[in-house]
């Protein structure tokens, strides 16, 4: 019986559930549209910047990540952000504050006023919430609006470059909604699921340790793409996946164009790991509802900003990990990572580098200005923002049309959509990142939960 695999997409999701199939010696297929693998986990390397125009870092919060790094032998090239990368700010009134870490830091923080933080004291006495909400709606419910103006919009917009008011809270976050619906509270449920967490060998992100490489994000799927060799046939534009009955299970028929060429596959099992957009055209014709689900899926542009500048054109210390803008701040960008202050190789020597983010859900409609334009308004607030002297004497710009899916209220009705899609056409597996968390972390653990629903279907009796 043929137990051959093809992963359409090859992204840091697909790069790794088929590096995990072919741990378990499983024949596998990877078809990628572009010239390299990876996705948005690019870096550039340019006369001694390193630049990220995807993921800046990744949170080690599964063992899993490690194992995969060791198998792959680049342990030594992982290096860690150092220990002031806990400390973040946040803009309030134009200036920059930490975000408190410790209880005295936190009774003394200008961030919110005392009522704010009086009014955090109530939490573990409100009650439960009646329907599906959306962050905006949890968090003020539950924490009051200043901690939603001043903690969540901004976490919100450096993490999924997303609007708290149209992000559904158990879809986007399932976590803080688990510890309500479980707990009946957020700091019961903190206390709780501590331990539950180490049961499942899970690292809270609070304590997770932040990581990358020595030459950038990419050097992950760049290794990955070198373990699997041959099993990956990029510039290949996947056209179809049509199934054939074979004996008692399905056979599918990959079509894919590659040098102008229309070629194709055939597997039992395939693993539809591209961008939304893409897997709807691909199913378009087997499933056109679940192919106009799919393209509903909101994707907003981000445009990513990296400014260089010598030291001595910055008048503050950049001792963390960066900064992130709340929307009523009223400002042009979402917040800004000190890029060298976290890892090093990443600027020349006496030289500061700053990546900078743009756009989202917020303020879609700057992406659209020029490059030019996109320079003045960055630069104009973090001159204000940073006290930087003069223009940086290095720039670049990357932009995402279709940067982060965003898991909207109402996600839930999506999310069964695919699965009913997976169990009509058995033997296909849909592993992307706008299904079961958008982070580096959660695509390592649904690309080995993939891999263990791959093997056990291909073990099972199909007679």
């Amino acid at each position: 019986m043929n137990n051959s695999v093809i992963v359409i997409g090859g992204g840091i999701s697909g790069l790794l559930t088929a590096y995990l199939l072919s741990k378990q010696n499983i024949d596998v297929t990877v078809l990628e549209k572009d010239s390299a693998v990876g996705g948005t986990m690019k870096t550039v390397p340019d006369n001694g910047w390193l630049i990220e125009t995807g993921p800046n870092s990744a949170l080690e919060t599964t063992p899993l990540i490690g194992e995969i790094i060791s198998s792959l032998g680049i342990e030594s090239q992982r290096i860690y952000a150092n220990e002031q990368s806990s400390k973040r700010y946040i803009v309030k009134n134009g200036t920059l504050l930490p975000v408190p870490m410790d209880p005295l830091s936190f009774i003394r923080t200008k961030l919110w006023s005392a009522g704010g933080k009086l009014r955090l004291l109530k939490e573990p006495f409100i009650g439960r919430g009646n329907s599906e909400e959306t962050i905006a709606q949890f968090v003020e419910r539950r924490l009051g609006k200043e901690f939603l103006d001043y903690a969540i919009n901004p976490f919100v917009a450096g993490v999924y470059a997303g609007n708290p008011e149209t992000l559904s809270v158990k879809h986007a976050f399932p976590k803080l909604y688990a510890l309500e619906e479980k707990y009946g509270g957020l700091i019961k449920g903190m206390i709780g699921s501590r331990r539950e967490r180490k049961a499942r060998k899970e690292i809270a992100k609070d304590r997770a340790k932040l990581f990358s490489f020595h030459d950038g994000m990419q050097s992950l799927p760049v290794n990955i793409s070198r373990a699997l060799g041959t099993a990956i046939i990029n510039e290949s534009t996947v056209e179809s996946v049509i199934p054939m009955k074979v004996g008692n299970r399905p056979i599918y028929t990959v079509t894919f164009i590659q040098n102008g060429e229309r070629l194709k596959l055939e597997a039992p099992v395939v693993v539809l790991s591209s961008p939304a957009d893409a897997t709807a055209s691909i199913i378009e014709k087997i499933d056109p509802e679940t192919a106009s689900v799919l393209r509903s899926i909101y994707y907003p542009p981000v445009a990513e900003v990296f400014l260089g500048f010598a030291d001595k054109q910055i008048n503050r210390n950049l001792d963390g990990f960066g900064f992130l803008v709340p929307a009523v701040e009223h400002k042009n960008i979402l917040g800004t990572i000190w890029s060298s202050s976290l890892f090093p190789n990443r600027a020349p020597r006496d030289h500061i580098a700053l990546t900078t983010f743009v756009g989202g859900s917020r303020q879609p409609e700057l992406t659209e200005f020029d490059d030019d334009e996109i320079l003045k308004i960055v630069l104009d607030d973090l001159q204000a923002l940073m006290q930087i002297e003069g223009k940086p004497v290095y720039q670049k710009i990357a932009r995402w049309k279709r940067a982060i899916p965003q898991y909207n209220l109402g996600y839930g009705k999506i999310l069964d959509k695919i699965t009913r899609f997976e169990d009509n056409f058995q033997g296909t597996f849909v592993a992307s990142n706008y299904r079961g968390g958008i982070a580096v972390g959660d695509c390592f653990m649904n690309s080995d939960k993939t891999c263990k629903k791959i093997v056990d279907y291909l073990n099972r009796d199909h007679s």
